[in-house]
C-alpha cells in the first residue's frame, strides 16, 4: 500500500512544551501539520514524530530515559454481543455496552512496555490498550463480563486499529527521540490525540499532548455532510444518480447492439 506522508511532528526549541512534573525534564515538540485529509484515494498514512527533551540540569543518574508515544482516535460507546449456538443456530445472547473505546489506538515505546511504565502510572495515565477502554460494568447475570471489553480489543487488533509497538521509539543520548505511527485507510473522522510521555524507572516525569484533525475533504466531505444533515435530499440524489446510471448503461448497450 502506498503510504502518504500526512502529518509530521518536528523538533523545535521554540515549540510549545508541556512543563515536566518535577521541573527538570520536559518534552519539546513542534507540530508542522495538524490535519489529515481523507479523500477517495486515501489508503492510509504515516505520522512521523520527532522530539527532544529540554533540561535545566544535567541528565539524572540512574535508569535511562524511556519514551512512550500514544495516538488515539475519537472514543465512543460500543455494544458487544455474545453469540451462542442453540438448536444448531447461532443466536445473540448476552450484550454489554462498553462505555468508551477509541476508534484507533497505537502505542510505540522505546523498550518493552512493562519496563517503560509501572502499573500504577499506567492506571493513572490510561496508557495501555486495556486501560484506554472504559467499561464501568455489566449486569450481574452476565457471566464473563470482562470478555466483552477484551473482544473489542481483539477485533480491532485484527483490523490494525489497535497496536502495541515495543522498541520502536529510537532515543539518542537521552535527549532526541523519533518514531513513526502507521494509520489504516478506514480512519474515523474527528480529533485524534497524540501523547508523548517521558518515564524513568517506570515513573512519568513529563508528558505532552496535541491534537491531529482527521476530516474528509472535497466531494467526500460534501456527500458525508449531506447524508447526515439532509438525508432526504441525499436519498433523492442517490436515487437520481442510480436511475441516470442505469439509463446510461442501457443506452450504451443498445448502441453497441445496433452497431
Amino acid at each position: 500500500m502506498i503510504r502518504s506522508l500526512i502529518a509530521s511532528l518536528s523538533l523545535g526549541i521554540a515549540a510549545l512544551a508541556y512543563p515536566a512534573t518535577a521541573g527538570e525534564e520536559e518534552v519539546v515538540l513542534g507540530l508542522s501539520q495538524d490535519r489529515v485529509a481523507i479523500t477517495a484515494t486515501f489508503d492510509g498514512s504515516e505520522i512521523l514524530i520527532f522530539g527532544a527533551v529540554k533540561r535545566e540540569t544535567p541528565i539524572p543518574d540512574g535508569d535511562p530515559l524511556q519514551v512512550i508515544v500514544a495516538v488515539s482516535g475519537p472514543s465512543s460507546p460500543v455494544t458487544v454481543r455474545r453469540k451462542e449456538k442453540k438448536f444448531g443456530i447461532w443466536v445473540n445472547t448476552d450484550s454489554v455496552l462498553v462505555d468508551s473505546a477509541p476508534s484507533f489506538y497505537a502505542i510505540a515505546t522505546s523498550a518493552p512496555f512493562a519496563q517503560v511504565i509501572s502499573d500504577t502510572e499506567d492506571l493513572r495515565y490510561s496508557v495501555s490498550i486495556e486501560r484506554a477502554i472504559r467499561s464501568v460494568g455489566a449486569a450481574m447475570h452476565i457471566r464473563g463480563a470482562q470478555d466483552f471489553a477484551e473482544a473489542v480489543v481483539r477485533i480491532r487488533e485484527n483490523r490494525d486499529l489497535y497496536s502495541l509497538r515495543e522498541n520502536t521509539v529510537a532515543v539518542d543520548q537521552q535527549t532526541l527521540f523519533r518514531t513513526a505511527i502507521d494509520m489504516p485507510a478506514d480512519l474515523t473522522e474527528g480529533e485524534y490525540k497524540a501523547r508523548i510521555l517521558l518515564t524513568r524507572s517506570g515513573e512519568v516525569v513529563s508528558h505532552f499532548e496535541t491534537d491531529i484533525d482527521v476530516r474528509k475533504v472535497g466531494l467526500e466531505r460534501f456527500l458525508f455532510a449531506l447524508s447526515r444533515e439532509q438525508p432526504f435530499v441525499y436519498g433523492l440524489m442517490s436515487l437520481a444518480i442510480a436511475i441516470a446510471a442505469g439509463w446510461g448503461a442501457s443506452a450504451a448497450f443498445r448502441l453497441l447492439r445496433n452497431s
